[in-house]
């Protein structure tokens, strides 16, 4: 009978084991009740990783992994890219072969009780030294990173307030680690176990001492969700009607979601007019974001724009961070052909250039994203540094109605609240709607992806300041030199042997070639 490790000598066997392997804690992002789930489910690709028989073939078993994970974190787009998610996630998951490499290297064989101890260090620093890479924009930015799985845990939601979501994937990863010691080297349980220990004690701490946010009075703020509506003026008539709904609620500010204009309100004083008239009847500042081509300037760009009782104040925020393939594809001239086979961007957006904070009212001051930039932890930090009283994230999943995406979309506004200590509001144009306290719980209900509707949420404004918002990216910043100091630990053992290497005992042995002609006699 052919053993489990015969069975895995196949390469490619071998490569899809690591793939299924790498997928498997995605289910932890959508599922109201398996965050846990992320605890564990590192465990198989690192068993595997670390059963690999060479350095090479751990490279592969990371990529697979890699593979896996970007593959399933973002399979609702295979409806919009078709084949090429499969080679965004081939490309993207390449960054997870170093990682596959430095597990077999702390977790292969039998480790010593030094690597093993390292490896709760090591592994974890290892795996945010790749969230860091693949959180550039032009690579897709932060989308489902680790520690965004625990956006409904009370106690995760205070770690990221001191370390924002990048302390909340070290963690995780640490606690896979330590628990496929347990199984994998019972010789190491001590190590094991005090990595759990250190764990909880660090959760703990920052339970008990993390500063919570000071209430600082309340705002009524109202979400329109338009719903889907084909058209931009039929789209503008609905939310103009669900509005109309607010006037007497005693409002203080009503969001659109995104593209909910796609006029340039230069180019249409109609609709601007309809937009004043709209605030001062509700007696409110209304944000909208305007989608269409600028008549100021050349290009198409997505802006929030506020209106007031007055029309226009002259705030406008245009997006930053723009959707890689769906707003603008990555050096078009190569990657062109995307738009043959998918639904990506037939023309780039153009991007803003700094980031805005609007007077929406007598203490109430916000700070306005446009959908993917919510993703991007040091997008709302900035704004609650420049003053922010309330982060507001303007978005659309059209595209994407019945998928999970909409759902984790929503989800990352508890990690960004809870992060800055400042209420977070999602308002989206056809769902998910969600509104977060300062501290990541959620306020009222969701207006999920088939609601056509308005909603007004009791928003405690908070005063203070977050360890988060006050020192920045710190855990990126202790896993790089994690890093940097295993780099030169490794290079000074590589060059001690030779230096120490004993001197031979006498001369090298000399060997003479005899000649032709004397080998004749």
């Amino acid at each position: 009978m052919k053993t489990f490790g015969h069975w895995l000598s196949s390469p490619w066997r071998r490569s899809a084991l690591a793939a299924l392997a790498g997928a498997l804690p995605v289910p932890a992002y959508p599922a109201p009740g398996l965050w846990w789930w992320a605890y564990v489910a590192l465990i198989p690709w690192l068993l595997l990783v670390r059963s690999a028989p060479t350095g090479k073939r751990a490279l592969y078993d990371g990529w697979a992994g890699g593979f896996g994970f970007m593959l399933s974190m973002h399979v609702w787009l295979l409806p919009s890219l078709h084949v090429f998610t499969l080679v965004l996630a081939a490309l993207l998951g390449a960054l997870w072969a170093p990682w596959g490499r430095l597990v077999r290297h702390f977790l292969g064989g039998t480790p010593s009780r030094g690597r093993a101890g390292a490896a709760l260090l090591v592994v974890p620093s290892g795996w945010l030294a790749v969230e860091l890479v693949r959180s550039w924009q032009g690579l897709g930015g932060p989308w489902g990173v680790l520690g965004a799985s625990q956006w409904q845990v009370e106690p995760a939601l205070r770690l990221a307030s001191v370390g924002g979501v990048w302390l909340l994937s070290f963690l995780v990863v640490a606690v896979n680690v330590a628990v496929a010691l347990l199984l994998a080297v019972p010789a190491h349980r001590t190590a094991a176990v005090a990595g759990l220990v250190a764990t909880a004690a660090a959760t703990s701490a920052a339970w008990m001492w993390s500063p919570r946010p000071e209430t600082d009075g309340q705002a009524r703020i109202a979400v329109v969700q338009a719903g889907v509506v084909d058209g931009p003026d039929r789209r503008f008539d609905r939310e103009e009607e669900l509005t109309r709904r607010l006037i007497g609620r005693d409002v203080d500010l009503i969001v659109w979601g995104e593209s909910s204009v796609g006029h340039d309100l230069d180019d249409r004083p109609d609709l601007a007019r309809r937009l004043t008239e709209l605030s001062r009847a509700t007696g409110a500042g209304i944000l909208v974001n305007v989608d269409a081509r600028r008549s100021d300037r050349p290009g198409i760009y997505k802006s929030s724009i506020l209106v007031g009782p007055q029309g226009p104040t002259g705030d406008r925020y245009d997006k930053m961070r723009l959707v890689p393939f769906g707003e603008y594809i990555p050096a078009r001239s190569l990657l062109g052909w995307a738009t043959s086979v998918g639904k990506a961007a037939g023309e780039d957006r153009r991007r803003g250039t700094e980031q805005v904070v609007m007077n929406a009212g007598p203490g109430l001051r916000i700070g306005p994203m446009v959908c993917f930039e919510t993703a991007f932890p040091d997008m709302s930090r900035h704004l609650v540094e420049d003053g922010t009283d309330v982060l507001v994230a303007e978005s659309s999943t059209s595209t994407f109605q019945n998928s999970w995406a909409p759902a984790q979309h929503a989800s990352l506004g508890a990690l960004r609240a809870a992060e800055t200590g400042r209420p977070f509001v999602h308002a989206t144009l056809t769902g998910v709607s969600a509104v977060y306290g300062a501290s990541g719980e959620r306020i009222g209900p969701w207006l999920g992806t088939d609601a056509s509707t308005t909603a007004v949420y009791e928003v405690p404004l908070t005063s203070g300041v977050t360890p988060y918002v006050r020192f920045g990216d710190w855990p990126l910043h202790a896993a790089l030199l994690v890093l940097a100091g295993l780099g030169l630990a490794e290079g000074i053992r590589a060059v001690r042997p030779r230096r120490n290497a004993p001197a031979p005992l006498g001369p090298p042995a000399r060997t003479v070639r005899e000649s032709p002609a004397r080998r004749g006699h």
